[in-house]
């Protein structure tokens, strides 16, 4: 059964914060204090999500830096889902 592809954190900013906000990346970089490069590369899925850039984020939109860091881990365990194949068996108490 396939799993489906969680929604990433540069989906969430644009779809759910940018666009309802009529707000630009430019405005967004300028308010949160880095450079628009860095949003565009989150926005587009170049680059991760970072503790530090989940705090202004956090801080920016009036929520956790856990919810970026969630929706970045679950965009991480998906795609290592696909890159390592089968998962181990557990392992069995030896007597």
């Amino acid at each position: 059964m396939a799993e489906r592809k969680p929604t990433t954190p540069g989906e969430i900013l644009s779809e759910e914060f940018l666009i309802p906000m009529k707000m630009t990346q430019k405005q967004l970089a300028d308010h949160i204090g880095c450079d628009v490069k860095v949003i565009n590369r989150i926005i587009n899925s170049k680059t991760s999500v970072t503790a530090d850039m989940a705090l202004k984020l956090g801080a920016a939109f009036k929520n956790s830096a856990d919810f970026w860091l969630n929706a970045q881990k679950a965009i991480d365990l998906y795609e290592a889902r696909k890159e390592i194949g089968p998962l181990p068996k557990p392992i069995q108490k030896v007597s």
